[in-house]
């Protein structure tokens, strides 16, 4: 018998990605952000979330994508590194995927390696790539910081 893995699928930047549903806390609809000075570019504010300061990541910027259109709405998927919550600003949320591990292929050599940087591999669903996230990776800015210097 074949193991299943579980992840929520968000877009962002017309790309599906998943991320493992265990990690997913809460999915967050439009957000009101503040600002914070003198933090990474990756960084797009911080949130109040039930009394907790949340740190909000852009993932467009940290995947080195565009910005997003200023007049669409984002969503926010609430994950949690190293027992602190991060917000991570997406396009859209998609469905949970059922997806047999022994199907997971290892990124393509075509991939941008900021993006293999944060994957952990690749599904071929019917109709589009799907790129796993990685959130200690995604998270880990010393090591995009320190490609970026």
């Amino acid at each position: 018998m074949s193991e299943l893995q579980e992840y929520v699928t968000v877009t962002i930047g017309g790309q599906m990605f998943g991320i493992p549903v265990l990690q997913v806390h809460d999915v967050l609809g439009t957000i009101k952000l503040t600002n914070i000075p003198l933090a990474p570019p990756e960084v797009a504010g911080a949130l109040n979330l039930r009394g907790r300061i949340v740190t909000c990541i852009d993932v467009r910027k940290r995947l080195g994508l565009s910005a997003a259109d200023g007049g669409k709405e984002q969503m926010s998927v609430v994950v949690e590194h190293h027992g602190e919550p991060y917000s991570l600003l997406i396009d859209a949320v998609g469905e949970v995927l059922s997806l047999k591990t022994e199907n997971m292929e290892s990124n393509p050599a075509t991939l941008d390696s900021r993006w293999r940087e944060v994957s952990s591999g690749i599904y071929r669903t019917e109709n589009k790539l799907l790129v796993i996230l990685q959130i200690d990776r995604l998270l880990d800015f010393a090591g995009g910081a320190a490609q970026a210097a």
